[in-house]
């Protein structure tokens, strides 16, 4: 798309703008880096392949309705299809449950996949340990996994934030860490296995991703965004199809909340209700993405769900010069609906680093007024970027300089981020930095719900 003169001086003077305001800090931590982060080894422990014939890889789960009582459970089986059906019983009860699903299978330039099994279990209690089997019939494997709380304003619950991880060494120490977290489920803001970085898609890299991630992913749901490592786009070898190999392999509850694509939906989880919107595609005001949304906003009741997340792959505020006003097209689309219906957090990935702004806007920015600097703005969510996972590409380290005013903490490192709500009306949240082989905590802050308890919650003074 062409542009003329004047957009490219708008564009220039938004730029300027945005960078010239002195902000809060920039972290003095240097993070001891030689080289990128490299891949652990196909041969690796973390990419074992489980014994026995037919064995069930790669299971992971995600929330397979809209309020918590339902569970997506996935596996991929490789010498054959083998059974569909998963068992599950909950820890009070000795009575076994029975749900069978479906199995797809796909093929991405000269590769073909195993089965990849999905099976939704439904009418759970909320609040109770599950276990389950699959692999009924051949090698059988057992896992669990907790559900939530019933949705309500009061109940506490805490979210794990991950971004952008990837299968490298450093992804090995942020899962870890992130175990050891008080994580009961995990909010992935994009990007997974970067197997579009690898020879024609290297979709094996697929798999071993999937095994890598399942000794977090099977036992707690990861509620998973599209990122664009995930749209695998590529016609000069013949794959037309995005998403391919994501939508076969990582189902989401989008049905549910009546969305019409995968890869934007919402769902209800304790205390929480969350929405996730796609980066990658259409989001004018005439897409289908803005109808849902804008149909999907006012169902959120905080008398009910008292907080509201959102989480996207690209961020809109970043001040590093990776990705550096990507973000902007889609912010301009959906920022005053934030705004208008008060939403508590949005977090965010894309950049291979840390950042959190305080609440600002920029929604009354029309091109042609001049209104181009964020604004405080105590309506507006907080918008994080954790894209700091520890993948292949490695860190974002160049950043814009003076630090804008509406940035109040970044640092080039790897890590995860906690989200503690207590109740409806206060939130800690933790970004937990890998540091010579432990997880840091170095940027924390009490969050004030917008709905039940709109008090200034900023760490520095914007002007």
């Amino acid at each position: 798309m062409k542009m003329g003169n004047s957009s490219f001086v708008a564009i220039a003077l938004l730029m300027s703008v945005v960078v010239l305001c002195n902000g809060g800090k920039t972290s003095s931590y240097v993070r001891k880096l030689i080289q990128n982060p490299v891949d652990m080894p196909l041969d690796s422990d973390a990419f074992a392949i489980p014994p026995g014939y037919n064995a069930p890889q790669q299971v992971h789960i995600t929330q397979g309705d809209h309020v918590g009582q339902a569970m997506i459970i996935s596996w991929v089986t490789v010498d054959e299809p083998g059974s569909n059906e998963v068992i599950y019983w909950s820890n009070s009860s000795l009575q076994n449950f029975t749900a069978e699903g479906e199995v797809f299978t796909y093929t991405y330039y000269n590769y073909t996949s195993g089965f990849i099994h999905h099976t939704n279990i439904t009418n759970l209690e909320f609040n109770t340990t599950y276990f389950y089997v699959v692999g009924i019939g051949n090698t059988t494997r057992q896992f669990w996994f907790i559900t939530p709380p019933e949705v309500g304003i009061n109940v506490p619950y805490t979210f794990g934030i991950i971004g952008d991880l990837g299968q490298t060494f450093d992804s090995n120490t942020t899962l870890t860490h992130y175990q050891n977290s008080k994580g009961n489920t995990l909010l992935y803001v994009g990007d997974l296995s970067y197997a579009d970085n690898y020879p024609n898609h290297d979709n094996v890299r697929w798999d071993t991703w999937g095994r890598f991630i399942e000794r977090s992913a099977a036992y707690q749901p990861w509620i998973w965004t599209a990122g664009n490592h995930e749209i695998d786009f590529d016609p000069q070898i013949g794959e037309t199809q995005p998403f391919k190999p994501f939508s076969n392999r990582y189902h989401t509850p989008y049905v549910a909340s009546q969305s019409t694509e995968p890869y934007y939906y919402s769902i209800k989880r304790g205390p929480a209700h969350i929405i996730v919107l796609a980066s990658y595609s259409a989001y004018g005001t005439s897409s289908l993405q803005y109808k849902w949304l804008t149909s999907e906003l006012p169902k959120v009741d905080r008398t009910k769900t008292s907080w509201l997340i959102v989480l996207m792959h690209a961020p809109w505020y970043n001040s590093y010069y990776s990705h550096y006003m990507e973000g902007e097209p889609m912010r301009v689309v959906f920022e005053s609906l934030f705004v208008k219906y008060k939403g508590d957090v949005v977090f965010a990935g894309h950049v291979h680093a840390y950042e959190r702004p305080e609440r600002v806007s920029n929604d009354k920015y029309n091109i042609t007024n001049g209104i181009c600097t964020p604004v405080k703005d105590i309506s507006a969510p907080v918008y994080i970027t954790n894209g700091d996972g520890g993948n292949q590409e490695g860190l974002s380290i160049n950043m814009t300089q003076p630090q804008p005013s509406y940035s109040a903490y970044r640092e080039a490192s790897f890590g995860h981020g906690t989200l503690e709500i207590k109740n409806r009306t206060h939130a800690h949240y933790s970004w937990n930095r890998n540091q010579d082989g432990y997880a840091v905590e170095a940027d924390k802050l009490w969050l004030f719900n917008r709905y039940w308890n709109p008090r200034d919650d900023s760490t520095i003074h914007i002007p």
